[in-house]
């Protein structure tokens, strides 16, 4: 296998659109989570999001932008920020062999809701011409390689919440064995539609507001947590041979060592201890690196109450005793959940954490729960840690758990 590292970042995310920006609203628990102002809102049990501030006619000429949902916007901009990031701008030579691929849990979900709503709320027959072009999942994916005349292999990942972690693991496969120079892997999510948060209310998985502060509403393995705060947005890495990058002088973020992926098989939408510690002890197997090395984990950490026990019970059967002195960070209390954008933001924030020696903080933890005893780096960010190698761990309904294994930049050195 060769190296891979990561070159380039590209973000729209609830905390901020640049790499800095976003590290530095988590470092200072800056909280993206508010009332949510839609039309709609008041229909909502908890009218709770983090959303992004952005206008794709900023970004795209009206021809292209009618045939785009909003998943598909982010995506592009993400991307083309990652390319210039990684000082790819021109891609020369690279086109053939370089990939696309993407994660996504909900697709176009406001061409769907804008369709139905005109179909059956309207009584119409008049549905827009490119409504399956905007709301189909792969069309993130698609656009930006006809972005950038990328001809190799253009793949979307819909896995729920673990889609862009397996689309950048994927990525990473496809690079280690040389199939590929070069590839644009993370995912993108606009899942605050009306219909799409209507429908994740009734699963009951959803965050009820604090009344004292509703942006403190998500929080991880809290004693009083009560489920997480949909969010949306893209992160877009780009990813090539370490070698290769370091002839060209780029600028490395940081390094995918490994990739675990294990299916739990067992219930929908219910996670179990043995499947997460599967997944992570597959990333430590495929990283070819002992659990001893990881220092920091990135953990899932929705703030639902299944999953958080069931993650710390996993973490332990990985790490035994260890598994008290390891940091684990869960940054969804304050971006949200991105749901198939969750697993790449979550990527970029460990690999900033290696880079600022720091451990993030689990936010809104004032209540510990006895069933989740580990280090969740509390309330506060932490500095002076040394962190050279970490886990991500992404875990999904449906069972799909993704884990990456990342390790931090090297000081670059001179090509021969």
């Amino acid at each position: 296998m060769r190296r891979v590292a990561v070159t380039g970042i590209g973000l729209l995310s609830p905390l901020g659109d640049s790499a800095e920006t976003v590290f530095e609203a988590a470092r200072a628990v800056r909280s993206a989570l508010h009332h949510l102002e839609a039309p709609f809102a008041q229909r909502l049990v908890a009218p709770l999001a983090a959303s992004v501030a952005f206008d794709g006619a900023a970004y795209l000429e009206p021809p292209k932008l009618r045939m785009l949902d909003r998943v598909g916007q982010f995506a592009i901009v993400a991307a083309n920020r990652a390319l210039d990031d990684a000082r790819h701008a021109a891609l020369d030579g690279l086109r053939e062999h370089a990939g696309v691929f993407v994660g996504t849990g909900m697709g176009g979900s406001q061409t769907s809701d804008d369709g139905y709503r005109t179909l059956y709320g309207e009584n119409s027959d008049r549905i827009k011409p490119y409504t399956v072009l905007a709301g189909m999942h792969n069309a993130p994916a698609a656009w930006i390689a006809i972005e950038h005349s990328l001809r190799g292999p253009n793949l979307t990942y819909s896995t729920a919440c673990s889609s862009s972690a397996v689309a950048i693991g994927e990525a990473w496969l496809r690079l280690g064995h040389g199939d590929l120079d070069l590839a644009i892997a993370g995912g993108a999510e606009a899942p605050l539609s009306f219909g799409s948060l209507k429908a994740w209310e009734a699963l009951h998985t959803l965050a009820s507001i604090d009344v004292a502060d509703p942006s403190a509403s998500c929080k991880p393995f809290a004693k009083n947590r009560s489920g997480m705060v949909l969010g949306e947005g893209a992160a877009m890495l780009v990813l090539e041979p370490w070698d290769a990058a370091l002839e060209r002088g780029a600028p490395i973020h940081g390094e995918v060592l490994g990739y675990g992926l294990v299916t739990d098989a067992g219930h929908i939408t219910r996670p179990s201890v043995d499947g997460q510690a599967a997944a992570m002890r597959a990333a430590l197997k495929s990283a070819a690196i002992d659990a001893a090395e990881i220092d920091a984990i990135n953990a899932h950490g929705t703030g639902t109450q299944a999953n958080d026990s069931v993650e710390t019970a996993a973490i332990k059967a990985v790490f035994g005793a260890r598994a008290a002195a390891i940091p684990v960070s869960a940054t969804k209390a304050l971006h949200g959940h991105l749901l198939g954008a969750a697993g790449a933001l979550e990527c970029v924030l460990a690999l900033l954490s290696m880079r600022h020696s720091t451990a993030l903080p689990t936010m809104h933890l004032e209540l510990p729960d006895p069933a989740c005893d580990l280090d969740y780096v509390p309330n506060a960010a932490r500095s002076g840690v040394a962190i050279r190698t970490m886990l991500s761990n992404s875990f999904a309904f449906g069972g799909t758990n993704a884990v990456l294994a990342l390790r931090a930049a090297e000081p670059l050195r001179p090509s021969r």
